[in-house]
């Protein structure tokens, strides 16, 4: 691990942020700690952030708004802590850009295993082919070297399990992705959620790089099979 990086812990519970940082801290993390959504931004706006554990039940704003806000302006990774148990609640939380959820109550262990899982699929990468790709007169773009992506020259605001399906896409264009290799590729092999948090993630992906989403010409459906990207190449 490594004190460069910095994870933010949200949460209006004393005891919660307090056993998270001490754990996280002990594995070599630098930590930070806001009590609400006001702190946590002004927090986010001040330092380098490389990860956000965020509690979705704030007083005055709330865990969903202050996901909303960081979402329009970084792609760091969100880990949002949730008492709710609806599934309808948790697709929620992933639509706005959390990449991952955690249960209340919760193993502190466990949390952390899915924070260092998320990093490493945002940091460790698979090599692409070249570094540069743009497709249909450079209506998409797409740069590995600087993990960014453009539709028609506007820099897209990509989550990393976004950016992931993306890119994984991207680099075999001929290979139809099942839900499963999906989730493997972004949560991990433990992942025992919800098989439609990657149905939404297709969803968000395809309203940024579609120009009609409900005809889409970049990220294809295999009915039956699962998902493949299907742009021809300038």
């Amino acid at each position: 691990m490594t004190t460069e990086k910095i994870v933010l812990v949200v949460d209006d519970e004393a005891m919660i942020r307090e056993s998270v940082s001490a754990y996280i801290t002990q594995q070599g993390y630098q930590v930070l700690t806001a009590e609400d959504g006001k702190e946590a931004l002004e927090i986010f706006q001040k330092k380098p952030i490389a990860f956000i554990i965020l509690d979705l039940m704030l007083p005055g704003m709330s865990g969903e708004e202050v996901c909303q806000i960081v979402r329009k302006q970084s792609r760091v990774p969100i880990i949002m802590l949730t008492a709710k148990i609806q599934e309808e609640d948790v697709l929620n939380g992933l639509d706005i850009g959390a990449d991952d959820y955690v249960m209340k109550p919760f193993s502190i262990k466990q949390l952390y295993a899915r924070m260092e899982a998320i990093l490493r699929r945002t940091t460790d990468d698979l090599k692409p082919l070249a570094q540069k790709f743009s497709w249909n007169n450079d209506d998409l773009q797409i740069d590995f070297e600087h993990n960014e992506v453009r539709k028609q020259g506007e820099l897209l605001n990509l989550t990393p399990s976004e950016w992931k399906i993306l890119s994984a896409l991207i680099k075999y264009p001929k290979k139809v992705f099942s839900r499963e290799n999906l989730i493997e590729l972004v949560f991990g092999p433990d992942f025992d959620g919800y098989d439609r948090v990657i149905d939404t993630h297709v969803k968000n992906l395809r309203k940024k790089v579609e120009l009609d989403p409900r005809k889409p010409i970049y990220i294809k459906t295999v009915h039956g099979l699962g998902y493949k990207f299907g742009g021809d190449k300038d």
